[in-house]
């Protein structure tokens, strides 16, 4: 019997044993194994050194009179290894065993499926596995470690403490080298493919991302990293529901009916770790749970199947799982678009769905939904938020659909569908999400404040609108106080009232039926506190020791045009506040594009009717 071996059956040492056997007359040993083999162990891999060291077993058998040996092939082009992933090596390999006749030898079930459908001669040997013994980067864990970080000519990081309280830190003071780093990601990559638990999750050129036991391990390598890299990533706890505060009201709410739930949070606050817990207390509470992970690293019982992406897509996945029917899908994590509308999809199906999703606020969460879900259907595939701080629940959302007029709001034809964010815990609602006058809007509710100077989320959102309608039929500045829940007084230039107001108030009277607000409309030369309008000022300069201007705004551009400082640099300002400097061009304006931070924050400042002046250096 003549046999010809693959490479992962010499790296195996599975050539000599089937030799030892009986009845092997004659080892073709591929050109294209032996290259490959050569590169690995030039890598420092130990799977090379292994192959290698089988081919001079071979040929002490092939000394003694056992055996013959004989190369045959070619080296693969440049292309073909290239090709690698693709199968173009193992199709080079199945047609030399055609050509000599012989027994292909072979660990890889891929290529053995193959050769079989193609009517070759194959003999399949399950390859070997072992236990993981320790990796070379866990000397540098201990038990508050949750991920190491090692590069490069740079001194080995850790991230260590407890969660929600980690500190990223040096863990040893000399750098480490390249031959050091090569020696590293050899011995991540090399265990993964040998040991038993362990697996490739993902394999690119320059990036490897394995799961090896409890840790996942990314290995990155020129030309993708800048140098090798390698993170290792473990959890440092793992929890029950008990552990949690509001368990018992939480398990009430998981296990009534299948539910849609976002688990939010920032970076390393404990949202895989809740959601791990969440995952068994289901599991436990005789539900089917699965989970779609990219990579999988949910520490999770056996009981639990951990699928990732299926043919280069979660929507694949999902496909996949709804054959499978579980009664709850825990999706880590969500954040693409097509992850929002899989896992909408699969929620509308009728699969119990919790996300992991990153977000600095339970709010933020929900409003990612907006735009990529039909904003009447966020409820359904939502209907709760957990948002994790420091380990440990921070906030739950009751999220649901209502038909009322929105907090804030009187006229009774202003009613429509307005999803109610209500806190778990006190029933109270905390915001309100609705459409206001083609606008989706997140309004908070109960007197929150931000940004804008103490404004009420309702009060924010009617004066955007009264100032975005008031300019649609003005040429001048416009500003607008929200005197209460239902009344404003926008002011406007002087020249502008008129067409304001329109003949017998019908103008404003049709602006005043849109919004269901009380408009009253004043001059700015009427107004008290000094603040004015574009127009007001006699010198043009309402800015101190600056030139007021108009600003253009263009589908590309924000214009300021300006008479002359052509070449000369200059601030931009707004009511005195600095914007920006920038450099006046020859033409005689400035122009910033459109989407730039500092467009954003020149047409918010226009669009608040702020005075905009450029003023000299």
């Amino acid at each position: 019997m003549d046999i010809l071996p693959d490479t992962s059956a010499v790296i195996d040492g599975r050539v000599s044993e089937r030799v030892e056997e009986d009845g092997v007359d004659v080892v073709y040993i591929p050109e294209a194994v032996v290259g490959e083999l050569e590169a690995q162990a030039n890598d420092g891999r130990d799977s090379g050194w292994d192959g290698l060291e089988e081919l001079q077993q071979l040929a002490a058998l092939a000394d003694a009179g056992d055996i013959d040996i004989e190369y045959v092939g070619r080296r693969p082009d440049a292309i073909e290894k290239r090709d690698a992933g693709e199968g173009e090596i193992d199709a080079l390999i199945r047609d030399l065993a055609a050509e000599h006749g012989a027994t292909l030898l072979t660990s890889d079930v891929v290529q053995s499926e193959v050769a079989e459908a193609k009517g070759l001669p194959v003999e399949y040997v399950e390859p070997r596995t072992e236990d993981a013994g320790e990796l070379a980067v866990e000397a540098y864990f201990d038990e508050e470690t949750m991920s190491v970080h090692l590069k490069t000519d740079v001194p080995p990081m850790a991230k260590r403490g407890t969660v929600g309280e980690m500190r990223y830190e040096h863990i040893a003071e000399e750098p480490l080298s390249e031959s050091e780093m090569r020696s590293f990601a050899n011995d991540v990559i090399d265990t993964a493919r040998t040991v038993s638990d362990g697996f490739v999750e993902l394999s690119q050129p320059g990036m490897t991302i394995v799961q090896i036991r409890d840790m996942r391990i990314a290995v990155a390598e020129p030309p993708f990293a800048d140098g090798i890299e390698v993170t290792a990533v473990r959890p440092i706890v793992k929890t029950d529901l008990d552990d949690y505060e509001s368990a018992d009201a939480l398990r009430d709410r998981f296990t009534e009916h299948q539910r849609g739930v976002l688990i939010s949070g920032a970076p390393g606050a404990g949202k895989s770790t809740f959601a791990q817990a969440v995952a068994e207390f289901l599991d436990d509470s005789g539900f089917a749970v699965k989970t779609m992970e990219k990579p999988r690293d949910l520490q999770v019982g056996p009981e639990i199947t951990q699928y990732t992406e299926l043919g280069g897509s979660m929507e694949n996945t999902a496909d996949s799982l709804l054959m499978v029917r579980p009664d709850y899908t825990i999706y880590d994590e969500v954040r693409k678009t097509s992850d929002f509308e899989t896992f909408a999809d699969m929620r509308m199906a009728g699969v119990g769905m919790i996300g992991v999703v990153h977000a600095t606020r339970a709010i933020d969460a929900l409003q990612r939904l907006v735009g990529r879900v039909e904003l009447g259907m966020i409820p359904q595939v939502v209907d709760t938020v957990v948002y994790i701080e420091a380990g440990d629940v921070d906030t739950v959302y009751d999220v649901k659909t209502e038909v009322k007029v929105p907090h804030g709001l009187v006229e009774e034809d202003l009613a429509r569908p307005v999803i109610v964010i209500e806190d778990f815990e006190t029933g109270v609602p905390a915001y309100e999400i609705y459409t206001f006058n083609r606008q989706v809007v997140t309004v908070p509710l109960e007197g929150a404040e931000d940004e804008s100077g103490g404004e009420t989320g309702v009060e924010r959102v009617a004066k955007q609108e009264i100032e975005r309608e008031i300019r649609s039929v003005s040429h001048g500045h416009v500003d607008v106080e929200i005197k209460g829940g239902n009344t404003a007084v926008v002011w406007v230039e002087d020249d502008d009232i008129s067409h304001v107001i329109g003949k017998g108030g019908g103008r404003i009277s049709q602006i005043e039926d849109r919004l269901g607000i009380d408009i009253d409309v004043r001059s700015f030369s009427d107004r008290s506190d000094g603040r004015s309008g574009s127009g007001s000022s006699a010198s043009g300069s309402g800015v101190a020791g600056g030139e007021t201007v108009v600003p253009e705004v263009t589908s590309r551009h924000v214009v300021i045009p300006l008479d002359d400082h052509h070449g000369e640099t200059v601030e931009v300002r707004a009511d005195d506040e600095y914007l920006f400097t920038a450099t006046v061009s020859r033409g005689g304006e400035i122009q910033v594009s459109r989407g730039s931070a500092i467009a954003e924050e020149l047409e918010q400042a226009i669009d608040r009717g702020r005075q905009i002046a450029v003023v000299p250096q």
